[in-house]
């Protein structure tokens, strides 16, 4: 691993190896029904989506509108994008390639 987190331990490790056993969309819902609330689900989710629409050059008040976040959580993403690890970008790209490509 290049990137050096500052969150690595080997029971995250194990966590992400886990994740990255998913197979499908399925194997996704199931996993994460288990493993989160649905509150959790719905949380993470909406960060992904203000990310999306922070790279699409949308306003606050727009993705406030659009997602019901916070200005707060739009505001931290928005931080995470600039000064973050990249990845949120890293899965944006991926999943427009993925778009693209269908």
């Amino acid at each position: 691993m290049a990137y050096d987190s500052k969150f690595k331990r080997d029971d995250i490790d194990e966590l992400f190896d886990g994740v990255l056993t998913l197979k499908d969309r399925e194997d996704c819902y199931r996993f994460f029904e288990d493993i989160c609330t649905i509150n959790e689900i719905h949380a993470i989710a909406q960060r992904l989506q203000v990310a999306k629409l922070l790279s699409q050059k949308k306003t606050y008040s727009e993705i406030e509108e659009i997602t019901k976040a916070s200005t707060a959580t739009i505001s931290r993403i928005n931080k995470c994008l600039v000064y973050g690890a990249d990845g949120y970008q890293r899965v944006l790209e991926r999943l427009a390639n993925q778009k693209n490509k269908k």
